[in-house]
């Protein structure tokens, strides 16, 4: 490449559909499996986790586990994705150089509860788009433990963390994250008592689930939920679900075209992320889910969905929360709807990979579109007809996914700059989408 070149961003063309059919097996959830990874890292013994999570994002956490001083291996069969963690203890090792979380901000977060307790220092850097992410709402709590945690200005990254003895607390977080809560649980392990985190609104439960399923006693009362310290993990074997929040890319597809019909077994069901479905219901998607069953207390089924008459929605408070992540796919395929979208109380999204309020309303005006953009969130009218374009992904892995699912239904063939973005959670979205899109 010639001195001062800069690298071609991958390109994908998405084509219009008429239909979308078939089956896809999602890969395994991201929540779960970085929860998994750092808590087999803490365990005793070696666990073993089949259908791990391909994102780069969960690649990331295996590599800050590993120099920590935690091997890992990948076994020899790649359509299961199962890898094995080989638990250290409480102890981890104190690492060599920085642990470098990529664009994951579930890395660091929650591996900084953990850190928080290691008799050593370590520094947690990333991406850019990480580098712009706030990090203060973890560091708050942590202090208050008795870690010592220094930042960059504003506190982003990259974090400077000085662990040591903890002491239990009773946090109430001003921001409704699981993330958060996550991170001071596990380092609730390492304190001396009781630690509490008490939510405004509840959040995913994936962290007191894993939590249990390595032997813990975790107690939920109302949206309080609490660990004491002292506790040791024990390595367990575990199926990692398909992550619901990718299949909700899927789910909006088939929801763009009546008479459409996708398959998705082994889905990830646990009740927390499960008002996806209800919303997708409301707005007229026909769901079925078969074949219920328990993994190590995650709720694990298979979801049956057809195309029909596609509804607008208004998304605030609680439900905002619980479709954070959903939200963009959500919005990309509004203006096909009869009644449109409204979202409220979305501040959060301002502060993800990147600015996903600005991001969809970019690219839907590139579509044609009307967007009402907000401090907080939008509004987008339904009933629109959308046209092929050149989008940009802005580098984040759900606007790139969500742009190719309202193409699908765009006159004319669209183009997603920056597609790889999706590797961060999907590396082979746009694989599946092909194979399902029909012509």
């Amino acid at each position: 490449m010639p001195d001062g070149a800069k690298p071609e961003v991958s390109k994908v063309i998405v084509r219009p559909a008429r239909a979308v059919r078939g089956v896809v097996r999602i890969p395994g959830d991201k929540s779960v499996s970085h929860r998994y990874a750092m808590l087999a890292a803490i365990a005793e013994g070696t666990s073993r986790f089949h259908n791990f999570s391909a994102a780069r994002d969960c690649a990331s956490t295996l590599d800050c586990v590993r120099k920590l001083g935690c091997e890992w291996k990948r076994l020899n069969d790649e359509d299961d994705r199962a890898i094995e963690v080989l638990g250290v203890g409480t102890r981890l090792h104190a690492p060599a150089e920085a642990l470098d979380c990529g664009n994951s901000g579930s890395t660091m977060r929650m591996l900084s509860g953990i850190l928080a307790g290691q008799p050593f220092s370590s520094e947690l850097c990333g991406d850019e788009s990480l580098s712009r992410r706030p990090m203060a709402r973890i560091m708050t709590p942590l202090s208050e433990m008795g870690a010592r945690i220094a930042s960059s200005e504003g506190g982003r990254p990259p974090l400077k963390i000085h662990g040591g003895p903890l002491k239990a607390i009773h946090y109430r977080p001003e921001v409704a994250s699981a993330q958060v809560k996550s991170c001071v649980l596990f380092a609730g392990l390492f304190a001396d008592g009781e630690t509490v985190v008490e939510e405004p609104i509840r959040t995913r439960d994936h962290g007191e689930i894993a939590l249990r399923a390595f032997g813990a006693e975790v107690e939920r009362t109302g949206n309080a939920s609490r660990i004491v310290g002292g506790q040791r993990l024990r390595a367990i074997e575990a199926h990692v679900p398909g992550d619901l929040s990718s299949a909700a890319f899927f789910l909006c597809a088939a929801a763009l075209f009546p008479g459409s019909q996708i398959s998705l077994p082994g889905i990830l069901m646990n009740p927390t992320r499960a008002r996806l479905l209800e919303i997708l219901m409301q707005m007229g998607l026909k769901i079925s889910v078969a074949h219920l069953e328990e993994h190590q207390g995650e709720l694990v089924g298979t979801i049956e969905a057809r195309g029909a008459a596609w509804k607008g929605a208004v998304i605030a408070g609680a439900d905002t929360a619980a479709l954070i992540d959903e939200i963009p796919v959500l919005a990309a395929v509004a203006p096909y709807t009869d009644g449109g979208l409204e979202v409220l109380d979305a501040k959060e999204l301002r502060v993800k990979e990147s600015d996903r309020i600005a991001a969809v309303a970019a690219n839907l005006r590139k579509m044609g579109a009307d967007v009402e953009e907000r401090p907080d969130g939008m509004r987008i009218p339904g009933g629109q007809h959308l046209h092929g374009a050149a989008l940009d992904s802005f580098g984040d892995h759900r606007i790139a996914m969500a742009f190719a699912v309202a193409a699908l239904r765009a006159e004319g063939e669209t183009a997603i700059c920056g597609a790889d973005a999706a590797g961060v959670s999907y590396p082979t979205f746009f694989e599946e989408l092909e194979t399902v899109a029909g012509r």
